[in-house]
């Protein structure tokens, strides 16, 4: 099964900017399609591969700040290729 992840990730600290990058290069990294604008990164690929990588992710990024959020949204389908119709 495949899925599309939505996140959004806010370390709530002055040195906010080096942990989002820090987060970002680990998913490239992964080997799964990842996909970046201003406001959120996007994630797709096979359900357990994604959430292996995103639980040890989000882990290592929590345990590097103080304080922080991460909003997740998940579609269970790969919209990595959607372009919008209108």
């Amino acid at each position: 099964m495949n899925i599309s992840v939505e996140l959004t990730f806010s370390p709530l600290q002055d040195d906010f900017e080096e942990h989002i990058i820090n987060f970002i290069k680990k998913l490239r990294a992964s080997g799964l399609t990842v996909l970046e604008n201003p406001l959120s990164t996007q994630v797709f690929g096979e359900y357990n591969e994604v959430m292996d990588v995103l639980k040890n992710d989000i882990k290592e990024a929590f345990e590097l700040m103080d304080k922080g959020l991460l909003f997740m949204k998940i579609v269970k389908s790969d919209r990595s290729q959607y372009e919008p119709f209108f």
